[in-house]
């Protein structure tokens, strides 16, 4: 006899192959990736055997213009949520103006620098999560369209690797004021973190090649009891407490990892590489496990527990990777 989980294996992995969705395209999502001992080197020294040699803090000193910049700095936080990686730049200054002061360049918008940027994430435990690239244009207005978080900066999503594989998109200065510490390039950048730097919050807004979205069946969102496997529905709700499993896809890579286009492992299971978070009614639930569904090859299951305390009724489900979100559902809580 084939059991419910058989059944609804079949459900899922049908709807995940028709490409089963629901509503309009997601907006973009707001990554706010925070900073810490952040320093920007100077190109200020001719003698290359200079070079990182002085462990002490060592201002800069700064040319009018065209000076080349390398910056380097700790990605502690992405969306308030404890994160690690590094933040690598390198650029030259360009100090443009309509109305330049000696030295700088005349043009008819303002900009400090051409720069290219790369935000290498991982998790708080060190576990690499992926790589988002950028390029163009320091200070200055944001352009037209950007979240009202982001105050300044002007550049080009390019690219990305991992959990932002063929990522789009555009990267801008966020929250205070960008406040780092200048020095000169025969600073020994191994003592950056003993020689302190400033802070700040790049806010970055991503359009994904893929998001998370939890698959929608013919009878409703492939959510279910993980007693029986059977689907939450109005005549079988969940109740707040109860430990459920949803079936999606966009979740992203696995561990151990697969090549593109093959299917999950079932033994052992290949688990969930990003950050995978469940929103019920704005609050976190505890997600237990995040796995690739053996047999598919984008599709995921995650077990959760409901918050206790929930209002019974019409009840709101997200589901994110990487920080990314996906499309809301609904299921009924008695």
């Amino acid at each position: 006899m084939i059991r419910m989980k058989e059944i609804l294996a079949m459900t899922v992995l049908a709807a995940v192959r028709c490409n089963v969705a629901v509503g309009q395209s997601p907006p973009p999502a707001i990554l706010a990736v925070d900073l810490e001992n952040f320093v920007l080197y100077q190109n200020d020294v001719s003698d290359i055997s200079k070079y990182a040699t002085n462990p002490s803090a060592t201002p800069s000193v700064l040319p009018k213009n065209f000076y080349v910049e390398t910056l380097l700095a700790d990605i502690v936080a992405v969306n308030g949520q404890p994160a690690k990686g590094l933040y690598a730049a390198r650029g030259q200054t360009i100090v443009t103006s309509p109305t330049p002061a000696a030295g700088g360049a005349i043009a008819d918008t303002t900009h400090n620098s051409i720069r290219q940027q790369v935000f290498e994430i991982l998790k708080s435990d060190g576990t690499p999560v992926g790589t988002i690239v950028a390029m163009g244009l320091s200070a200055g207005t944001s352009p037209p369209g950007s979240p009202a978080v982001q105050l300044s900066g002007d550049w080009t999503i390019a690219g990305g690797t991992g959990a932002f594989l063929g990522a789009r998109g555009q990267v801008g200065n966020g929250g205070n004021a960008v406040a780092l510490r200048n020095a000169s390039i025969a600073e020994d950048p191994s003592k950056r973190r003993i020689n302190g730097g400033g802070k700040a919050r790049w806010v970055l807004t991503v359009i994904p090649m893929f998001r998370p979205e939890v698959v929608i069946t013919a009878t409703g969102p492939a959510v279910t009891h993980s007693g029986d496997f059977s689907l939450v529905t109005a005549s079988n709700p969940a109740t707040a407490g109860e430990v459920l499993s949803l079936f999606a896809t966009g979740l992203g890579p696995v561990v151990p990892g697969v090549d593109p286009g093959q299917p999950f492992p079932s033994n052992p299971p290949a688990a969930v590489n990003s950050p995978v978070e469940v929103i019920v009614n704005g609050a976190a639930a505890e997600v237990l496990a995040a796995v690739g569904y053996p047999g598919a090859t984008d599709g995921y299951q995650v077990n959760f527990r409901l918050p206790s305390g929930l209002a019974k009724g019409a009840t709101t489900l997200q589901l994110s990777a990487a920080w990314i979100a996906g499309t809301s559902v609904n299921i009924m809580v008695q």
